[in-house]
């Protein structure tokens, strides 16, 4: 009775599954994307996944990986709050919002490459792996170069794993400082109104584009991970196509 009972919840999940799995599809045919999708709720070990082939291969965490590195620089006291400004070099780059000084708030929301570069001339690599190791982060990997390592292609995280990191983040079961922690999640909040939050951080590294993060309703919390492959011109797509997924469900 017991092996009978076991496959029929097998096949029930099986159906639940692909079920979800076609519902997400169709948003990524509409735009073309080739990607993954993992939806997962802190209420339960529920999981809606689109293409979890690829939702386990490691790609390159690109600037997603500002979320552990602002609660590094935190935490070596590089940089103290959110308002600490982060002096510009002088150097001007071809994206014109990273030309002036900086805080934490404005330079995670445009994604500010040099001001974190300037953090890592600050970390030893074996400070950065100490993190990775703690954070059980991708495959913990940095390479010669810790001035980029998580640009150039050394440091790699698959979906799943961004999914367990954002729910250490949110639990903050991670060894930091929770007055830390609260200030990272403060400045990844993307929109807040009465029905629900989302904070989330995107990435690109020429290729692989990511957009991962979590929303608060009023009774659940949804983590989310999309990589896929965009061109710059599809960049925008990353963020509607989480969007679209988020309401088929139902959760925003």
């Amino acid at each position: 009775m017991t092996t009978i009972k076991t496959i029929i919840l097998l096949l029930f999940c099986v159906a639940f599954l692909d079920a979800n799995e076609k519902i997400f599809e169709n948003v990524f045919k509409k735009f073309s994307i080739n990607g993954t999708l993992v939806l997962s709720s802190l209420k339960s070990d529920k999981f809606y996944i689109y293409n979890k082939k690829r939702a386990d291969k490691r790609l390159p965490s690109a600037s997603t990986f500002k979320i552990p590195h602002t609660l590094i620089a935190l935490n070596e006291g590089i940089i103290k709050s959110e308002n600490d400004v982060i002096k510009w070099d002088g150097i001007k780059r071809d994206y014109d919002l990273w030309n002036k000084d900086q805080t934490l708030q404005s330079a995670i929301s445009v994604s500010c490459v040099w001001c974190y570069k300037k953090f890592s001339k600050k970390i030893t690599k074996e400070k950065y792996i100490e993190y990775l190791l703690k954070f059980n982060y991708g495959n913990k990997k940095v390479g010669r170069d810790k001035s980029s390592f998580w640009l150039n292609g050394h440091l790699k995280i698959s979906a799943f794993e961004q999914i367990d990191f954002l729910k250490k983040l949110y639990n903050e079961n991670l060894p930091i400082l929770k007055k830390q922690i609260d200030i990272v999640k403060k400045i990844i909040l993307v929109e807040k109104n009465d029905k629900y939050e989302l904070r989330a951080k995107s990435g690109w590294d020429g290729q692989v584009g990511w957009y991962v993060g979590y929303v608060k309703t009023k009774d659940n919390v949804y983590f989310f991970a999309l990589n896929g492959d965009f061109t710059k011109e599809q960049l925008k797509l990353r963020k509607e196509i989480v969007y679209r997924a988020l309401k088929s469900k139902k959760i925003i």
